[in-house]
This record gives C-alpha cells, sequence and structure tokens, in this order.
C-alpha cells in the first residue's frame, strides 16, 4: 500500500503538520505525562484506515507506542479542527496549480461499503443481503480526480445525493467550470435534469440500456457506455482502504473525515510520482 511507503509518508506528515491544532497545556501544575509526538499519532491512524484494524490492533501494530485512548482523543482533536478536510482541500488546490484539474467532463457516482457496527448515516445495504451499510457519492474530473464527496446511508438513492454532491465541487471553486455530467442509468431521471439546469450543467450524458440477446446465438451490439471508469477506478482506489471498506467508526462526521484523509494521500502520492513534491 502506497500510503504506508516511507516516502509518501513523510511527504504527508510534511503537508499535515502546519494544519495541526496547538496544543492545549492546561495542566494546574504541569507534571502530566509527556505529549505522544502528532507524526507518531499521524502513522498509527494511517495503519489503522489502511488495515481497517481496531484502534486496539493500530496500537499493537505500531508496537504500543501510543495508547488506543490517545488515538482516539487525537483524532477528535484534529476533526473538530477540520484538518482532515483542510489537508483534502489543500492538495486539490495544489494538484489544480501544478498537473491541472479538467473539471470541465465531471463524473459522479456511489460506492456502498460495510458499517457493521452502525452509527450515524447508516442504513440497511440494498446489495449485502440487508446489512448495516454506508455510501460516499463521489464527483471527479474527467481523469478521475477527486473533486467533491459526500457520505450518507447504504439505503440513500444515489441520485438524491447529487445535489450535495454538487454543493461539495461548489467550495472547491469548481462547479461553474463543469460543461458535461457523466452519470450512470441510475441518475436518469427528470429531478436529476432539472437540477442539473439550474446549476447551468444541461449537457449530461447517461450510458444506453444494451439490448436484450433473444437467442443464444445472438451477439448483443456494442453500445457506448458513456465515460465511466475514471470515477469507477477512483472508487476502488478508495476502497482499497481497509477502515473505508469496512467501517467501524460511529459517527458520520470520522466516515467524512476518512474520506478527505484518503483523498488527500491519493493527490500527494500523485504530485510525487509527477515530481511535484520534494522527496524528504
Amino acid at each position: 500500500m502506497r500510503a504506508l511507503e516511507p516516502e509518501v509518508f513523510d511527504a504527508v506528515w510534511a503537508e499535515v503538520e502546519p494544519l495541526l491544532p496547538a496544543p492545549a497545556d492546561d495542566h494546574p501544575l504541569g507534571c502530566h505525562r509527556p505529549r505522544v509526538p502528532d507524526r507518531t499519532c499521524l502513522f498509527a491512524m494511517l495503519v489503522r484506515l489502511v488495515t481497517g484494524c481496531s484502534w486496539v490492533d493500530a496500537e499493537r501494530l505500531t508496537g504500543g507506542v501510543v495508547s488506543d485512548t490517545t488515538l482516539r482523543a487525537r483524532r477528535d482533536e484534529w476533526v473538530a479542527a477540520g484538518v482532515f478536510d483542510q489537508l483534502a482541500e489543500a492538495m486539490i488546490a495544489a494538484y489544480d496549480t501544478k498537473v491541472g484539474l479538467e473539471p470541465a467532463e465531471a463524473l459522479v457516482d456511489a460506492s456502498i461499503h460495510k458499517a457493521p457496527c452502525g452509527g450515524e448515516d447508516t442504513g440497511r445495504s440494498p446489495v449485502d443481503r440487508g446489512k448495516r451499510g454506508w455510501k460516499w457519492s463521489l464527483a471527479t474530473d474527467r481523469n478521475g480526480i477527486p473533486i467533491g464527496w459526500v457520505v450518507a446511508a447504504a439505503n440513500t438513492n444515489d441520485s438524491t445525493l447529487l445535489p450535495t454532491t454538487l454543493d461539495a465541487v461548489d467550495d472547491q471553486g469548481l462547479l461553474d467550470e463543469i460543461e458535461t455530467l457523466h452519470l450512470d442509468r441510475g441518475y436518469d431521471n427528470g429531478v436529476v435534469r432539472r437540477h442539473a439546469a439550474e446549476l447551468g450543467i444541461t449537457d449530461i450524458v447517461v450510458p444506453k440500456v444494451r439490448p436484450r440477446v433473444r437467442t443464444a446465438r445472438q451477439a448483443p451490439k456494442r453500445v457506448p457506455l458513456g465515460m465511466r471508469w475514471p470515477v469507477e477506478r477512483t472508487n476502488s482506489w478508495l476502497s482499497n482502504y481497509g477502515q473505508l471498506r469496512r467501517n467501524t467508526d460511529r459517527k458520520a462526521l470520522h466516515r467524512g473525515a476518512q474520506v478527505a484523509f484518503v483523498v488527500a494521500i491519493l493527490l500527494i502520492a500523485k504530485l510525487l510520482d509527477a515530481g511535484h513534491l520534494p522527496r524528504l
């Protein structure tokens, strides 16, 4: 997994460190135990994110240098300060500046995953026998670079998440650049088209239905399915992270922070490969 490679983690830490809030030192006697370094906590969080393990196992996998209680507390501290959201926004902006985004052709799709512990914004999964699940709705440019996302329950219809997903794109300042929107057949309805038109997006590409095969010998005709593969590939990249694939957090805020963290890691790795970030 690229995220655990030393050069990638070093680059992630270099981008995260300036965003971290100053630690509160309010002990009346100033005699508390030394604070565990933020870099150590970040690495343990990354191990959990990649493997999908519990906080206790993340403590063990990192040699017991930080407790699971400290990891959860530090995670909450950083999420409250918006560290992961700021990191993702900074990396999208950096990628746009140094490589260049192509949001004129944008793609939107959702991906459903397990949430066995339930919690906020989880629901009966339509693809996992009604077990608890969650999903993210992701917008990318034509090359599959994430430009907006939201999290929701697994039983939320994809098309109802399109407005909030586009709002997330607008938060990145990229909505006005979208000229063509590529969607799958689940989004092909009048409500979606009217909402897109209100935003100035009139060119919506939806794949056509494949013709039925009437006989065993009759081969189906090839039908253009639209430019769907970039967003599908990016969803697959995100699904490689164990904690996204099978999420055990109970708060939607934490799941959203994890998606933002993964997006930032993906972009940092791409910027490293393109030579736009120093190799520390």
